[in-house]
């Protein structure tokens, strides 16, 4: 009977991935931290269906801005557009990934578009042309935007070999992107310096 535990005990544990933290230091070529980045890690060994991550899929119109000015939403994911402020605005993207036009609305009304397929959607106001922002469209549940500081902490990434995407407006790289490989072994640190 012993043995039985110890044998059935032993298959559930070699079915178990382990997973780790990854920790990604995002810096411009001049040293200094980009805050906004989105890191997103690339697993093979992602878990299949759908995505959620902890934070609303909200893009809140206040104070003549986007907020937050970059959002990570899942693929699939309903983004609501709720205008905070008392002017009226009309949001819309030229972006391939998404081109939708949310037409004049008012304070406290609020608009919604499915954001279907991943890519960067850049966001902007027809009415003032100041408001920018993105949309960073995501098909990986392992995702995350740096602080202030720069950096990013992504949690219960499946161990083994990885790809490590960087996105930000600050990168100076075709898509504003770069990739490389990492490979996920319990806790990683990275840093990466974008050109």
């Amino acid at each position: 009977m012993l043995r039985t535990i110890a044998l059935l005990g032993g298959f559930l544990l070699a079915g178990t991935a382990a997973a780790g933290t990854v920790t990604v230091q995002v810096r411009g070529a001049n040293g200094a931290p980009i805050a906004d980045a989105v890191v997103m890690v690339v697993s093979p060994h992602a878990p299949a269906g759908p995505i959620h991550f902890p934070w609303p899929n909200v893009v809140k119109q206040q104070n003549i801005s986007f907020q937050p000015h970059v959002l990570i939403a899942p693929v699939g994911a309903d983004v609501t557009f709720p205008n905070m402020d008392n002017v009226r605005h009309h949001v819309y993207s030229f972006s391939k990934p998404k081109k939708f036009e949310l037409k004049l609305y008012g304070h406290e009304d609020k608009r919604t578009v499915t954001f279907d397929k991943p890519g960067v959607v850049a966001i902007g106001c027809n009415i003032h042309d100041q408001m920018s922002g993105f949309i960073v469209v995501v098909d990986t549940p392992y995702a995350a935007k740096t602080d202030a500081s720069g950096r990013a902490v992504i949690s219960n990434v499946p161990d083994g070999a990885a790809t490590l995407k960087v996105w930000s407006p600050a990168i100076r790289a075709p898509d504003n992107q770069t990739a490389q490989s990492l490979n996920v072994a319990g806790s990683v640190s990275q840093v990466v310096t974008t050109p």
